[in-house]
């Protein structure tokens, strides 16, 4: 029933915005907008992929209707505008179920909260005084005010814990605040000491965004309710953040030329000062030991304060240790699909169709098969097929469809080449290291970006057909796109390079096509040329990804306001989910194979079962001050995060793996052979109703033996702990050796989850 109930929103998702406008098509053509069902099954061999056969099927009744959207979840079908009759007749062909007039509904999400059930479970999370007392910190590019997505309508006063205050500077004042953005400051001194003085002619000296990055981010973490939102149509709704009713403090400490240490040190300075509950930085730089990373430093004194810092992983993925952001004490996020695509299929002149990904918007390629050309023929240049600035012949691009590799300039800028050189189109072509996963572009040109082995096909048909041609059908929204979520390829993955003993990422969340409010100073490409100006842009990463994680803590502290940082996270991590609800493991799109911890860490979020999660794995500052003893940090290397003397006692034994983390790492020396033994302990703690729960570990893991230690925990009051031990017994593996398991304690009303990773190093 759940997932009935899941794919019927998908499918109101898709009808709702083309309900807006059917008013006018009716007067203009009697049309009406109709649902149609296929019977996938029963699609005919000729066809490459069903939407080629909808879209024949529709063009038998209509030379002139287009399909609006393509589903492909519980219904197969598609929607589009008819007159009675022609409805009539598309509902009599072979493989019509059902030809069903639209039903109006209300749309009250773009993809992402609908995503994590959100939007069905509104009632579950605080929307009263508590919720918007809550105050989200983002540590970014600034932000642009005008932006709907920080109107402050229905906001109550200003929360009177909140200490910070609004800067003004370059094309802003205070008065560009309001009860939503209740703080504004930049930070510039170290990126001035290191470049000089900011040129005021090109980026606002002052919390103004001109980059359109950090306005991105705040409004995914806490972006106000925005009707009719879109990027040039894709993606069609109603934008919202995560946590709707809190409020926003921004402090810039990005510019052109980087962000600064100092600059980043001093706004998380400011920001644990302004009593924000959450900090949300989606950024990062290099693995260094935390004793020596800033947003290690400045994150451990924020913990200290009870706010919850959650930071990108990284988009340096799939190579393994490419990690960011590693301390214990951060949330790492990596980054996953949502169901939603933005679908334009390249045709060939021989016939053949290929599946690819755009979000262009603008005029039209002409009707017919246009001339095609491999870039790298096109150019005297040695990288000439990666679209490289001034690489291109315009004699041989003028009024051609160019294809273009992936690779060293950004994938806009190489659509702005073709266009620049006379090319009217473009097909942008993942290599290797990017392999199938496909990143939709706001593109200057007609354009598509497609995987290596139809890129690979693509330029096979170029070299062997003396006239090759092609086109681009662009098909723009599609919802219900299985399998979903899947982890991005460019999400940085583990194991840990700095403790191995600590498995991160913490967690997956949406990070790739977001839709989400942008600067009012740069088009949705980012690039000089591009003059175009938008509202809202679709952009991917784990800078998407973390400031998703960033507005679910809100909520949940909003809920909870008792729980530490480590409680939300643990909540967060425990809940999270590996497998679809077909019980199949969660996809790595990097491998086509099922993802590993090291890939999702405890799995992707899932908000409203952490809500109530159960039990949860708690930490204080001193917890992590006996992990840094583990870690046999001198008392100056502790004294540099922590700001105070410590000493570690000599009397006791520190073990990392004794930190109440919700996950385990397990590292075996292959050398040894023989038999390695690592024991991990932890303790939970009751955060909801008294219950015996009783443990389990699965799969079995080949070469380890893994016990616990009692097997039951029984809580018969809140807040009770109790401790656990899990030993792992392993016989002698070849180096690099990896095995993944999962503990869960079950009372059969919660399930508590933990990511298991051993490896043989």
């Amino acid at each position: 029933m759940e997932m009935v109930k899941c794919f019927m929103i998908v499918l109101i998702l898709g009808l709702c915005h083309v309900s807006m406008a059917a008013p006018l098509e009716e007067k203009k053509s009697h049309r009406k907008t109709y649902v149609v069902h296929m019977a996938k099954s029963e699609m005919p061999p000729s066809f490459q992929h069903h939407t080629h056969w909808y879209d024949s099927s529709l063009k038998s009744v209509s030379g002139s209707a287009a399909m609006l959207y393509t589903y492909d979840n519980v219904i197969h079908g598609f929607s589009t505008q008819l007159t009675d009759k022609e409805a009539e007749q598309l509902e009599s062909q072979p493989g019509i179920l059902a030809v069903l007039p639209e039903v109006r509904y209300e749309l009250h999400t773009t993809r992402t909260p609908e995503f994590l059930g959100l939007s069905q479970a509104a009632a579950l999370f605080p929307e009263s005084e508590s919720a918007s007392e809550v105050v989200i910190g983002v540590l970014d590019t600034g932000v642009w005010p005008e932006s709907k997505s920080f109107a402050d309508t229905g906001l109550g006063p200003i929360p009177s814990s909140w200490k910070g205050a609004c800067e003004s500077g370059t094309n802003f004042t205070s008065a560009n605040c309001n009860k939503k953005l209740i703080g504004a400051k930049y930070f510039a001194k170290g990126y001035e000491a290191a470049l000089g003085a900011i040129d005021e002619t090109k980026e606002s000296r002052s919390p103004r965004d001109d980059d359109g990055h950090g306005t991105h981010t705040a409004s995914t973490a806490a972006g106000s309710v925005v009707e009719g939102a879109s990027l040039f149509g894709y993606a069609q709704g109603t934008a919202r953040g995560m946590a709707t009713r809190a409020r926003v403090a921004v402090y810039k400490v990005c510019w052109m030329g980087g962000c600064f240490s100092s600059d980043i040190l001093a706004a998380m300075e400011k920001a644990i000062d302004d009593n924000v509950n959450v900090l949300s930085m989606s950024l990062g730089g290099g693995m260094s030991d935390y004793y020596r990373d800033s947003v290690a430093i400045g994150s451990f004194a924020a913990m200290e304060k009870g706010i919850l810092v959650s930071c990108s992983a990284g988009n340096a993925g799939p190579a393994p240790y490419s990690l960011s952001n590693l301390a214990p004490w951060i949330t790492t996020v990596g980054a996953g699909t949502l169901d939603r695509d933005f679908p334009a299929f390249v045709s060939l002149g021989n016939g053949k169709n290929f599946s690819g990904v755009s979000l262009y918007r603008g005029s039209s390629l002409p009707g017919k098969m246009l001339p095609f050309v491999y870039a790298g023929n096109a150019s005297n240049a040695t990288n000439g097929n990666l679209c490289m600035m001034d690489t291109l012949i315009p004699e041989k691009v003028a009024g051609k469809i160019v294809l273009c590799d992936r690779g060293m300039n950004a994938r806009v800028q190489k659509g702005a080449v073709v266009k620049a050189a006379g090319g009217i189109g473009m097909v942008l072509s993942n290599t290797a290291a990017n392999g199938e996963e496909l990143v939709a572009d706001a593109h200057l040109l007609p354009a598509t970006a497609v995987g290596q082995k139809s890129g690979d096909a693509r330029r096979d048909y170029l070299f062997s057909n003396p006239n090759p041609t092609v086109t681009i059908l662009f098909e723009g929204t599609k919802v219900g796109i299985e399998p979903s979520p899947v982890v991005a390829a460019f999400s940085s993955r583990g194991p840990n390079s700095i403790t191995s003993e600590i498995l991160k990422p913490d967690m997956i969340a949406p990070g790739v096509n977001i839709l989400a409010g942008w600067s009012g100073a740069v088009g949705p490409t980012g690039l000089a040329t591009d003059t175009r100006r938008v509202d809202f842009n679709i952009i991917s990463g784990t800078s998407m990804s973390c400031p998703h994680v960033s507005g679910l803590a809100g909520l949940l502290k909003a809920a909870h306001p008792d729980w530490s940082p480590a409680a939300i996270r643990s909540a967060l991590m425990t809940t999270a989910y590996t497998e679809y609800k077909n019980k199949q493991k969660m996809q790595d799109i990097a491998t086509g194979k099922p993802s590993t911890p090291f890939d999702h860490g405890a799995g992707h979020v899932d908000p409203v079962s952490a809500l109530n999660p159960g039990l949860v794995y708690d930490l204080t500052a001193e917890d992590y001050l006996g992990f840094l003893c583990a870690l046999n940090y001198t008392e100056f290397q502790i004294r540099s995060l922590a700001r105070r003397n410590f000493s570690c006692d000599a009397s006791k034994r520190y073990r990392v793996t004794d930190l109440n983390y919700p996950s385990f790492a397990v590292n075996f020396d292959s050398i040894m052979g023989g038999s390695n033994v690592v024991k991990h302990t932890r303790t939970l703690t009751n955060v909801g109703s008294p219950g015996t729960y009783k443990v389990s570990v699965s799969p079995e893991t080949p070469g380890v033996k893994i016990s616990v230690e009692p097997q039951t925990l029984s809580f018969s009051q809140a807040n009770e702990k109790k401790s656990y031990t899990v030993t792992f017994s392993g016989s002698s593996q070849p180096t690099g050796t990896n095995v993944f398991a999962r503990l869960e304690w079950s009372d059969m009303k919660y399930t508590v989850g933990s990511p298991i990773a051993i490896s043989w190093t």
